[in-house]
């Protein structure tokens, strides 16, 4: 197998995709194919460039030498942890659980944050996150959202030449060995 790509070809490539898949959206529904709401449509895209270029599979190299670190300007070093936590192309790439690492990461860094803000601003008013039947409401954004984070993960993935059952095939290996 080949080298991998860079940090730079992987997000030329999700920039090509994008562009494409807009382009087609675009004509679709010009032709009353395909009818998007506009505000899914930011979803999307911003979803689609968090992933891109903020959320890389990439981020689990420790070192540092990474497009998506930064990005994050100086918050990256928030992403060392991650690096030491996951081997890199390891659980972190593969097509389900990879990308949902990264968000569940992100998650507990944001935690962090708004605690340590609640300790030092004791008065301060952050945003409530929804109630439970607030959700059931979120889906429409929150189907966009996901859409566009996994296909730009998937993207990469499928660049590096990680097959969408990378976990499994590597998981059978080691329970063949073991009969």
């Amino acid at each position: 197998m080949g080298g991998v790509p860079s940090g730079r070809v992987h997000n030329l490539i999700n920039v090509a995709v994008y562009s494409v898949l807009a382009g087609g959206v675009l004509l679709a529904s010009s032709q009353n194919v395909l009818t998007i709401p506009p505000v899914q449509a930011v979803y999307f895209t911003l979803a689609y460039a968090a992933g891109t270029f903020l959320l890389s599979p990439d981020l689990d190299l420790a070192e540092g030498h990474v497009n998506s670190k930064r990005y994050w300007g100086v918050l990256g070093f928030l992403w060392a942890p991650y690096g030491m936590m996951f081997s890199h192309r390891g659980i972190s790439h593969t097509w389900v659980v990879g990308p949902l690492t990264r968000l569940v990461y992100l998650g507990l860094m944001v935690g962090i944050v708004v605690g340590l803000l609640s300790l030092v601003f004791p008065g301060i008013r952050l945003p409530a996150l929804p109630e439970a039947s607030g959700v059931a409401a979120l889906w429409p954004a929150l189907w966009p959202l996901l859409l566009g984070y996994y296909l730009s993960q998937w993207l990469h993935l499928m660049a590096d030449g990680v097959r969408p059952d990378h976990g499994m095939r590597h998981g059978m290996k080691k329970i063949r060995k073991r009969f």
